[in-house]
């Protein structure tokens, strides 16, 4: 027998609280998904003003007897403790300390002791913290280079650069008879949240090969002019401040270019090869930790910060959707796909090496790797241990030097199709 009204209505009241209680967790679920999707988007975009110094400086000692004067001792953490080269930012990025070999680790009390083996400026001794960089040198004269500041004409004003000659004599002859021409430019183009001192440490390479090399800034970095928008386009629009620094390139002396880009800035780098007139002119790539894959790097940085899949699925369309607009502050939606060179593999024309380490967990290996299997004719790939993101330089320079130029040799004496076409183009009557 059915029940009546009056029993059915208990179930009635029962049924309708717990949908308004689901749609109500429902919300609360999606609104939290939303807020960190919000969260994670604007971050992605939003250039980095004032790193953290989180690393604790537990104490800076002096050592008798040896040619350096000083260590410091430092909590051992997975950055702490590769081995390499560094440098600590401390006093609010005021002070710069160059640190390097490791003199001992105690994983039973969490510490590390390490050389200091120059103060560019700062009070070491009194620095409670500090941020671990990449960054060896704070300007190329710290590595014993003379540089020119020049200023490059960009969309909004003008990007500082720093221009240095190769070695005198024009062609410069190694010893292993590797050279290119003194018109060839090597163009440094740094990554998220760094500046140019990143790219001093390719310099030597560089001049070994006979390059002059410009170390540029671009757009919301702190030092170029700001886009509009002041947001990052991961390689979007960035590529407008490279191109600008190859017509500088080309207004004086350069025939033809070598980009060297680390993390973002190999993005940049890529973007600019896609888009630019003046690709024909970029004879290669060097590459250090690059974002081939913005899709699978941002996937894993949410996976990296503990957010759920679809957090990450949801700030990936904030950034190339135009309603996304409204949260990141993008005056113009990302093209994500456009940076998937791992789909695109057969869509890039320029030889590119790229040099990255397998314990980078910031960006991946997996889409250089990738990259480097569906188009073998033109990249190379070159494995590195230990080092973390764009360190590949600091764990073994001498490695990193010598793949460098071995590389180039073989781009530079095999035949370049694309660079024999502009050369007939330039010889052609008028």
């Amino acid at each position: 027998m059915g029940r009546t009204v009056e029993e059915a209505a208990p179930v009635l009241r029962w049924s309708t609280t717990a949908a308004t209680a689901g749609v109500v967790v429902g919300s609360l679920v999606a609104g939290t998904i939303s807020g960190l999707a919000s969260v994670f988007a604007r971050t992605v975009v939003t250039p980095v003003k004032n790193h953290a110094e989180d690393l604790e400086i537990l104490a800076v000692v002096s050592v008798k007897n040896v040619a350096h004067s000083q260590e410091i001792i430092l909590p051992a953490t997975e950055e702490t403790t590769v081995p390499g080269t560094y440098s600590l930012v401390f006093d609010g990025g005021r002070g710069v300390a160059r640190i390097g070999r490791i003199t001992s680790f105690d994983p039973a009390d969490g510490t590390v002791q390490r050389v200091v083996e120059e103060v560019y400026s700062g009070d070491l001794a009194n620095a409670l913290r500090g941020r671990w960089t990449g960054f060896i040198y704070p300007t190329p004269a710290d590595m014993g280079f003379d540089a020119e500041d020049v200023a490059i004409p960009v969309e909004r004003g003008s990007a500082p650069a720093w221009l240095v000659r190769p070695e005198a004599g024009g062609r410069h002859v190694h010893e292993d008879q590797v050279s290119v021409s003194a018109n060839t430019w090597a163009i440094m183009v740094h990554g998220r949240g760094a500046r140019r001192p990143e790219g001093i440490r390719a310099i030597a390479t560089a001049r070994a090969m006979g390059m002059t090399s410009l170390l540029i800034s671009y757009r919301n970095d702190g030092e170029a002019p700001s886009a509009d928008d002041g947001k990052y386009g991961l390689g979007a629009t960035e590529w407008r401040d490279v191109e600008a620094a190859i017509q500088y390139a080309l207004d004086h002396g350069a025939d033809e270019i070598v980009l060297f880009g680390w993390s973002m800035g190999a993005a940049v780098c890529l973007q600019l090869t896609d888009r630019s007139k003046l690709a024909p002119r970029v004879a290669a790539l060097v590459l250090s930790g690059p974002v081939i894959n913005w899709i699978d790097v941002l996937a894993h940085q949410a996976r990296l910060n503990r957010l759920p899949e679809a957090v990450g699925r949801l700030g990936q369309y904030m950034i190339t959707s135009r309603a996304g607009r409204r949260i990141t502050g993008l005056a113009a939606p990302v093209d994500l796909k456009t940076m998937d060179w791992v789909s695109r593999a057969d869509q890039l024309r320029v030889p590119t090496l790229i040099l990255h380490s397998e314990d980078d967990t910031y960006v991946p290996v997996g889409p250089s790797l990738q990259l480097a299997q569906k188009n073998p004719s033109l990249v190379t790939f070159v494995r590195f241990t230990q080092a973390r993101h764009t360190r590949e330089w600091n764990v073994d320079p001498e490695r990193w030097d010598t793949a460098v130029r071995v590389w180039l040799k073989s781009t530079f004496s095999s035949p370049r199709p694309g660079m024999q076409a502009l050369e007939v183009a330039q010889d052609a009557p008028v």
